[in-house]
């Protein structure tokens, strides 16, 4: 059986966000597993307006080719407002059949590890048809980032990130046969 292909999706689009430093850390975890295909989607390069606001055709398709060539996801979720950020919000309702029958891990950070946006994302991806894996590194703005700013995650929670692949992995091959229907 061929390898599946799982992105790490970063949710956010900010000048000065950190979410590219926690999810080259995740790729570097998940390479040395050998266990899947892992690649960084980066939400920002899909330049995907405001939903609605104005034709994004080339972008919307762009995103949706990108999202079915994928069997699962890890989401980068960093906690704005007690939520996901608006840019993650506005990619996830840009597609609806390309999220359907997958799974997905969540690795959040913030004050409170990013808990609040991870339940909120939650909510949206069970509308999307996408099973959530129940293990959930949650990273810490105060004690795995120096200063605010440079990621320096705790060694403990390599054995949730791992957790957590394992997950995405089973979760992803098990559904596999409902997506080639």
């Amino acid at each position: 059986m061929s390898k599946l292909n799982i992105g790490i999706i970063l949710g956010s689009t900010r000048q000065g966000r950190l979410s590219p430093q926690v999810g080259e850390w995740v790729k570097i975890i998940a390479d040395q597993r050998g266990d899947a295909n892992y690649e960084i989607i980066d939400i920002a390069d899909y330049k995907l307006p405001l939903l609605g606001e104005e034709d994004a055709t080339e972008q919307a398709t762009a995103w949706n080719t990108k999202l079915a060539s994928l069997d699962g996801f890890v989401f980068i979720v960093q906690e704005y407002n007690h939520s996901i950020s608006a840019s993650l919000k506005n990619a996830l309702d840009y597609a609806r059949e390309a999220w359907n029958n997958k799974a997905a891990g969540i690795v959040s950070y913030g004050s409170v590890g990013g808990a609040r946006a991870a339940e909120h994302l939650r909510g949206i991806l069970g509308e999307l048809s996408v099973a959530d894996v129940r293990v959930h590194p949650a990273l810490s703005l105060f004690t795995d980032f120096e200063n605010g700013t440079v990621f320096k995650p705790a060694d403990l929670h390599l054995v949730n990130v791992n957790g957590m692949l394992d997950q995405v992995i089973a979760w992803s091959g098990a559904l596999k046969p409902l997506r080639q229907n």
